[in-house]
């Protein structure tokens, strides 16, 4: 099988599984998005989705998270991964959103990397998840199983080749759901240490499992 015919056969079957997906983080604003993303490197959805509905109850939006000082945030933060240092760039991006964007998040992809916190993942989520575009957002999900599943060769070895290869090979409309499928896939099937293989409905075509 080709790597273009694992494309077809992998998109196939998520379209058919998964024509509709979307985040497990819980928002309800693109500002509460953007706090729920970058809180969650490092850490499981599950518990953002703990923590964020006491944090957004106190501070709801950028102009009310601006006023807060990092050790306001730990009180509701404390039990995600690297706490302190997160409290400081939620702090910090907060006040660059009122400074700098009227307390919105924008939409350019420039802008969203020059706030704190948000590194090439945190933006395309955001691109892709609040504005629509097709980004691809890759984290150790999608980087894993996009290298299990073929999609991508040794040479992709970080996380922006991996991003390069998938963009080039699957089609522009179904990127914004492709990082969905892939992630999820990641989380529930194929996981790091002993995937499922056994109740994986693409293993007739991993080269992983073939192997």
């Amino acid at each position: 099988m080709t790597r273009k015919e694992r494309y077809e056969y992998i998109l196939k079957y998520f379209r058919e599984q998964m024509p509709e997906v979307q985040t497990e983080l819980e928002f309800g604003s693109v500002f509460q998005l953007l706090v729920a993303v970058i809180l969650s490197a490092q850490c499981t959805d599950k518990r953002i989705n703990q923590v964020t509905p006491e944090l957004f109850c106190h501070y709801p939006n950028a102009k009310t998270m601006a006023t807060a000082e990092p050790e306001d945030l730990l009180e509701y933060i404390s039990s995600v991964s690297y706490p302190n240092s997160k409290a400081e760039h939620l702090v910090k991006m907060a006040r660059m959103l009122v400074e700098k964007h009227g307390g919105e998040v924008p939409s350019d992809m420039s802008l969203l990397l020059d706030l704190p916190g948000v590194g090439r993942k945190t933006a395309n989520v955001i691109q892709s998840v609040a504005f629509g575009k097709s980004t691809m957002a890759v984290d150790t999900h999608v980087f894993r199983v996009s290298h299990r599943l073929g999609l991508v060769t040794k040479k992709d070895d970080t996380p922006y080749k991996v991003e390069q290869a998938l963009v080039k090979n699957i089609p522009e409309e179904d990127i914004p759901r492709a990082h969905h499928w892939l992630l999820l896939h990641g989380r529930y099937v194929c996981t790091s240490r002993r995937p499922h293989c056994e109740k994986c409905d693409l293993k007739d075509v991993c080269p992983s499992v073939l192997a």
